[in-house]
């Protein structure tokens, strides 16, 4: 019996913090800057819990049947919470009061928790022993449920699947314990329904979870959404319109597959035939091997190594028939080589030097990524580029954000390196930027390869012009210890959506 307890304690532990990672991942998904979303919640989190405690002690009576009621709230509003929030996103401007008041009424039942248990178990063990016992077991609840969710849950079940999962096992924690204090229970079958209706709801959410991530999906994109997937750092989705696929990672656009080819020849070539004899090839990030495919235009390159940090990505781009087919196949290239790793440890244990390096990140939404864009990453790669090598960085809009962009290429600079800025059309995005980077002078090629859709040689000096509404303006570099860029980049974002 004593065991039995202890484990309720673990896994209700374990619930309340799934809640919590639940609803700080849906918000970085969906908000961006991750670090305000997780602060924000978790601070949210713990301060509802504090009142939660507090408030326990004005339930006197009935202890066992409050319990067990809490549990089965905490079921119901945690289990439904990625599902709540993912239809408040889609369907009303309110997402960020539902997001915290679903987080505060979370935190408050998940408070009342651990109180009430040890005032229920203050009378079959000593105090010191109800105290050492709860807190053990809900602390290692916590570990294990910080373990599970990315590693598990996230990647195998998704956020809806994963609430739901967890909403089950309080409620399963709410029935067994009408057996196990059912002497403390005035009517503990009428408990046992309520918790049996709970589990029926919990068992239909898991069923209904398909329909309601594609209901969600479909309110929140344009087009039809052919797939969609949560893996353990972003959520993938792919819309279709007619001929058009294009490809969101956490809600931001990454494609259009009718006109990608103008980024990626842009991303790609400027710099490519810019170097002679070039051999070995670095991509940092462009998972979705597009990249790749234009590189592979150069027959006298031996070896290309794509480092991206998620493998649902490349293994989506790699088996996927219209995906793989969009890409060429590059990823089944023999002179292609992919590692799923984080390309910042990437880059520091490995010493291999590269003719051309390809930087193709998503944009600084939040600081995980902003890392990415600092002087001391620049450096790093600075270390890995050949004395006539040559980088390229993908860097936002020029003109949708300016001294974001700008700020890349002073970053670029101040890591000791020489920055060329320029500037493509692409209809999906408007207009888009680049920076190329190299320790010795660039100048634009004189060829190009053959069959290219958009760039051409006599075009290239213009892409290297600015117009007045996309020249340079003063900017901050993006250092690791402050990344301004981020916040550059959200300002700018944010006024072009308001």
């Amino acid at each position: 019996m004593p065991i039995v307890l202890f484990v309720s304690v673990f896994l209700i532990a374990a619930c309340g913090l799934v809640y919590e990672l639940i609803a700080g991942t849906l918000a970085s998904y969906l908000l961006g800057d991750s670090v305000f979303q997780f602060s924000t919640v978790i601070g949210c989190y713990l301060f509802a819990m504090g009142i939660g405690s507090g408030l326990s002690r004005y339930i006197g009576r009935g202890l066992v049947a409050r319990f067990i009621s809490i549990e089965l709230m905490v079921g119901l509003l945690g289990g439904f919470s990625s599902s709540i929030l993912f239809l408040a996103f889609a369907y009303t401007q309110a997402f960020r009061l539902i997001l915290y008041l679903l987080v505060v009424l979370i935190g408050i039942l998940v408070g009342l928790e651990i109180p009430l248990l040890m005032r229920i178990l203050k009378d079959r063990f000593s105090f010191k022993d109800v105290v050492a016992h709860v807190l053990t077991f809900d602390y290692l609840g916590a570990l294990g449920a910080s373990l599970l969710f990315p590693i598990l849950l996230v990647p195998k079940l998704g956020l809806v699947r994963s609430a739901l999962v967890f909403g089950l096992i309080n409620a399963g924690v709410a029935l067994w314990s009408t057996y196990i204090f059912k002497d403390q229970l005035g009517q503990p079958h009428v408990t046992r329904f309520s918790c049996a209706v709970v589990v029926a709801m919990l068992i239909a959410g898991m069923f209904g979870a398909e329909r309601i991530s594609a209901a969600a999906d479909n309110n929140l994109y344009a087009d039809e959404v052919i797939f969609a997937r949560d893996t353990r750092y972003q959520r993938i989705v792919l819309t279709r319109w007619k001929d058009d696929i294009r490809l969101f990672l956490s809600g931001h656009l990454q494609f259009s597959s009718r006109d990608e080819y103008r980024y990626h020849e842009a991303l790609v070539h400027p710099g490519m035939s810019a170097v002679p004899n070039a051999r070995r090839v670095l991509v940092l990030g462009g998972g979705d091997g597009l990249a790749v495919r234009e590189l592979l235009r150069y027959p006298g390159i031996d070896s290309i190594t794509l480092v991206d940090l998620d493998p649902e990505m490349t293994h989506l781009f790699t088996n996927h028939p219209y995906l793989s087919e969009l890409n060429g196949h590059s990823f089944r290239s023999p002179k292609v080589h992919v590692t799923n790793a984080d390309a910042f440890p990437w880059l520091e244990e490995h010493r291999d030097s590269y003719d051309f390096i390809v930087v193709d990140f998503p944009d600084p939404t939040n600081y995980s990524i902003g890392k990415l864009f600092t002087t001391s990453f620049y450096r790093l790669m600075g270390r890995h580029l050949a004395r006539n090598g040559v980088a390229v960085i993908q860097s936002t809009s020029p003109l949708f954000a300016r001294q974001s962009y700008w700020c890349i290429v002073e970053t670029v600079k101040q890591a000791g390196l020489r920055a060329y800025p320029y500037h493509v059309y692409v209809p999906s995005f408007g207009e888009w930027g680049y920076v190329i980077a190299s320790l010795e002078p660039y100048e634009p090629p004189m060829t190009l390869p053959a069959g290219l859709r958009f760039l051409t040689v006599a075009g290239l000096p213009e892409i290297f012009r600015f117009p007045t509404d996309m020249d340079w303006v003063d900017a901050e570099p993006n250092r690791l210890n402050d990344q301004v860029l981020v916040r550059y980049y959200d300002k700018e974002w944010s006024e072009i959506a308001h």
